[in-house]
């Protein structure tokens, strides 16, 4: 890959919107290198996006984030006195395997405000986005990156690529380019997850606010407008299992949010009023189930790089240190493969 010139910054494209991209992106483009972004959808967010219905607010991705690393901390600690993110104390619990028990309160959950693409939306602030766009080629053309789309438009060309796609995408985007990196990132498995989105008229009283689900086509639900930020309205949030996902991953969206409620009822001992609104959304890659141990993957002769939850651990915090690490290996501040 060149070498940075006082003449020309280095240029890089990174693909995907997620958390993982954006702080490889955001880093990059503080470094004073000229960063593209590009992603499918028609926001900044990944799976930290938000959904906005009936009044109500739906994080029907990411539900909350925990703090273990050092560094991840003080990037928290300084979105937090800047407004973008919050404590959420709520009730925890864990239903299905036995009677109804209560989660360990010690554990500190953050959760973005007012929604958890917050953190994205503040990291992409002032980026060069390109969105609803779909990279499908990567060329290698005079020591470059030439990227072209799913409609076969140029879309320029590059020093580097950061792809921050999940795993199976972003093994067939190397395929051809990178059949080394596109083989390590065949190997991570990610298991998809249904999510439904239910407003109820009046508060459920249910004594929790999220839940972990035992023995259920459910693994978790929560009451999404007891987390700070969110309007007033019964707003909840229900994840399938993956087994469950899995089994049902062809079904169509009203069939599977039917299916869960059903399954919501029995998990909470039944419910004294239905749903005013209902939707469902399949996440076809939301956990990576055996992540890789390196937080990155790299190929510094083609200046094509990797990252995401599926690098490193399958967290919140996972997701951004991966973006963070493989920006400082671009930027030559740390060394590795």
């Amino acid at each position: 890959m060149p070498s940075p010139s006082a003449d020309r910054p280095l240029v890089t494209a990174v693909l995907g919107a997620g958390l993982s991209g954006l702080a490889c992106a955001r880093s990059l483009a503080d470094s004073g290198w000229s960063v593209r972004v590009f992603d499918k959808a028609r926001g900044a967010g990944g799976r930290m996006s938000t959904r906005r219905a009936d009044g109500r607010h739906f994080d029907h991705g990411a539900q909350y984030f925990t703090v273990r690393d050092e560094r991840f901390e003080g990037f928290v600690e300084s979105w937090r006195q800047n407004g973008l993110v919050s404590e959420w104390d709520g009730e925890i619990a864990v239903l299905g395997d036995e009677a109804k028990r209560w989660k360990d309160r010690r554990t500190r959950r953050f959760v973005g405000v007012p929604g958890m693409n917050s953190i994205c939306r503040h990291l992409a602030a002032g980026l060069d986005l390109t969105f609803e766009t779909r990279v499908a080629g990567l060329d290698r053309v005079d020591g470059r990156w030439l990227l072209t789309s799913d409609g076969g438009a140029e879309l320029g060309s590059y020093d580097s690529v950061v792809v921050s796609a999940p795993a199976p995408q972003t093994a067939a985007l190397l395929k051809e380019p990178a059949p080394a990196l596109a083989a390590r990132a065949a190997r991570v498995d990610m298991a998809p997850c249904w999510a439904v989105m239910a407003s109820f008229p009046v508060p459920l009283r249910l004594g929790f606010d999220g839940a972990f689900v035992h023995d259920s086509a459910l693994s978790w639900v929560a009451r999404n407008n007891s987390k700070p930020g969110r309007p007033d309205g019964e707003a909840w949030l229900l994840h399938a299992s993956p087994d469950w996902s899995r089994a049902h991953l062809e079904l169509e969206k009203e069939d599977a949010a039917k299916l869960l409620l059903a399954a919501f009822r029995t998990a909470v001992g039944g419910l004294d009023q239905d749903a005013a609104e209902v939707d469902a959304h399949r996440w076809l890659y939301a956990l990576p189930t055996n992540p890789l141990t390196e937080p990155y993957l790299y190929d510094a002769d083609l200046g094509l790089g990797a990252c995401g939850d599926w690098c490193g651990g399958p967290r919140v915090e996972g997701a951004f240190l991966s973006g963070c690490a493989l920006a400082d290996r671009l930027l030559g501040l740390v060394q590795g493969r």
